[in-house]
């Protein structure tokens, strides 16, 4: 990077409470921001509706949304209309996980970053206040990191692609301080498993209940619109 040149980021934005909280976290940190939504197949579009305003209003370099056909595969109650989304905590990985879901948006953003030269690629996983997902964990993370510089052009040349994971060790209600330190509107953002078209949450999946909770910790109004 040239000096007095902006160093560039990809974010991975799925238009939920933690996204927008790294995606203001690397704005912040002075990084021209490029935002990766996935239309995976889930099981409503409303966290799309929200990236792409969240995306508009952090005026990104650019957004894309890939289409990638994971419920095809099914294996998740975020994939497949015959699992349904737990009302209750669950013992163990939850059904919501999403078979190697974060290996695969990672992927593309690595492939991502190599086209746009970019060598930060930042991803809002958590490993404190989460469901139990394998791929939320800081041995993944590293793993991946290894694998990334070893598999690409970048790599190989001596141009390290660095894996950003600011919200790995925080709590839901530290994540949220901080988001509102930033001037984050959570109102815009959707966390829910089960929101139903207007992006309204059911307010009882492990993400509202983890969500509800962040919020009750600081004794802050919760913006989230509830069903």
């Amino acid at each position: 990077m040239n000096s007095g040149e902006q160093k560039k980021a990809i974010i991975l934005l799925s238009g939920g409470l933690d996204s927008i909280t790294v995606l203001a976290l690397a704005k912040q940190q002075g990084y021209g921001c490029y935002a990766l939504s996935f239309d995976y197949g889930q099981r409503h579009n409303a966290e799309l509706v929200a990236a792409k305003k969240i995306a508009e209003k952090y005026q990104v370099l650019d957004h894309k949304i890939i289409r990638l056909g994971l419920d095809s595969i099914g294996g998740s109650a975020l994939t497949d209309d015959h699992i349904d989304v737990p009302q209750s905590p669950q013992e163990g990985i939850p059904v919501t996980y999403v078979p190697a879901r974060n290996t695969i948006f990672l992927s593309f953003a690595l492939g991502w970053a190599e086209v746009l030269n970019v060598h930060d690629v930042f991803i809002g996983v958590n490993a404190v206040d989460y469901s139990g997902y394998p791929d939320c964990r800081p041995a993944f993370i590293k793993a991946f990191q290894d694998m990334a510089n070893l598999a690409t052009k970048a790599g190989v040349e001596g141009h390290e692609i660095q894996i950003h994971t600011p919200l790995i060790a925080m709590s839901k209600a530290e994540i949220i301080a901080r988001g509102i330190g930033l001037g984050v509107d959570y109102s815009s953002t959707v966390s829910c498993y089960a929101a139903d078209r207007e992006g309204r949450a059911c307010g009882s999946c492990d993400a509202c209940r983890l969500r509800k909770a962040g919020f009750a910790a600081l004794a802050v109004s919760d913006p989230t619109c509830y069903q």
